[in-house]
């Protein structure tokens, strides 16, 4: 295997390791400095260059993406998966977990924990967003901060609003969530490599900070976690669409709330206080599933016309519960069932003698006006657009100049 490692640090420590796992293990490993790649782009040929010579003969790359570098990074990342190199984390997914709210979103439509968390803008909805997740203290963060940097303690709303109000000015994007104070100064981070949490560990605060990011001098300990954590930590990453991740997670009292999945985790914490290769892990990883590039499925599954992916979601009442998905002629609509999820149940590939219940949510690829006549006529009937003629009036209405009072 011919390995390559996207960093603008090459004497950083995870850099160092992750060179020197690759090497002991026998592996030809560079250092691919993000910033000194070009994007060349053009019919059927995407390519990458390097120092202005064009960079080929690698099997896999493991990208180390600065978060002050992302949209360049990601682009680097993207154009490896065109050109079908095997990348130990998708664009998608460092992109995915980059934006702390893009993330959180994404995680609160599955059942994850996580703090309740609210994004506003208007100064007017601060106060009541604030009191909707419980009131103060609060945490308030910078979308895109890291190491603990852009992260504050409100102790009173009257503080939290002054905070977002100046932080907003300075035209800073912020989120707000409510404080775990049983888990103050502490948390555990789950080192997450495919399908497996490999190590684990636990930081804490020293002295009045609450923020445990080892930057800001917090101590870690090694920890065994529990099968709920760990699935927790699995789940939280395969939703952002990373296999390599650090998922830092509060110790609430109703179990792990997530608070941040880490693209590019450190190994320097994580090894010092497991004593474990962690490095090694990531090079055994990429040797295993370099033959299987990461790609875009919906861009793949919808390049043909009549095409597409789609939720199917079976209501309450509806024909389909009780049948089997044979029963429900999917296949011979030219439908394919690729994951049922059923709660906090995904039952990837199900099989067609799967019975339907209410509730469930059918990931499916197939004809799209067969799937869209799955849905009942009148829902149908409801959703289709109906244009009207215009009154000329309202486009002399609309073009007005404004009056204001």
């Amino acid at each position: 295997m011919n390995l390559g490692i996207i960093s603008c640090a090459p004497r950083c420590y995870s850099t160092r390791r992750l060179m020197a796992a690759a090497k002991e293990r026998g592996y030809k490993a560079s250092v691919v400095n993000t910033l000194k790649c070009s994007i060349d782009l053009q019919p059927g040929k995407p390519d990458l260059y390097y120092k202005g010579k064009p960079l080929g003969g690698f099997d896999a790359m493991i990208p180390r993406i600065g978060a002050s570098i992302t949209y360049f990074g990601t682009a680097v990342v993207r154009q490896l998966e065109q050109m079908n190199v095997f990348v130990a984390n998708s664009s998608a997914g460092i992109a995915n977990s980059r934006d702390k709210l893009r993330s959180l979103q994404m995680l609160s439509r599955h059942h994850i924990g996580m703090p309740r968390t609210t994004f506003v803008r208007d100064r007017g909805d601060v106060i009541p967003a604030i009191q909707r997740i419980g009131g103060a203290p609060v945490i308030i963060k910078l979308l895109e901060g890291t190491q603990g940097v852009g992260v504050i303690l409100a102790d009173t709303i009257k503080v939290a609003e002054a905070i977002i109000e100046t932080l907003q000015t300075a035209k800073q994007n912020v989120l707000v969530q409510s404080f775990v104070a049983e888990s103050k100064g502490r948390d555990v981070r789950a080192f997450v490599v495919g399908d497996r949490v490999i190590g684990a560990m636990r930081r804490v605060a020293q002295g009045d900070e609450f923020r445990s990011n080892v930057h800001r001098g917090g101590l870690v300990e090694a920890v065994e976690l529990d099968d709920e954590y760990r699935e927790t930590a699995i789940r939280a990453s395969q939703i952002m669409g990373l296999r390599v991740a650090g998922v830092d997670m509060l110790e609430g009292k109703n179990g792990p709330q997530v608070m941040e999945v880490n693209s590019s985790p450190g190994l320097e914490g994580i090894e010092r206080a497991t004593k474990m290769d962690i490095a090694g892990a990531i090079i055994e990883y990429c040797a295993a599933h370099v033959d299987f590039p990461e790609m875009d499925i919906r861009q793949r599954l919808t390049v043909s016309r009549g095409y597409g992916v789609c939720e199917l979601v079976v209501p309450e009442g509806s024909h389909f519960v009780g049948m089997t998905i044979t029963d429900g002629e999917f296949i011979d609509r030219d439908i394919n069932v690729l994951t049922l999820y059923r709660g906090k149940t995904v039952i990837p590939n199900p099989k067609h003698s799967r019975m339907l219940e209410a509730g469930d949510r059918l990931l499916c690829f197939g004809k799209q006006e067969a799937m869209k006549d799955l849905v009942p006529k009148k829902t149908r009937k409801k959703r289709a657009p109906v244009v009207r003629s215009l009154d000329p009036a309202m486009i002399d209405e609309a073009s007005a100049p404004p009056t204001y009072q």
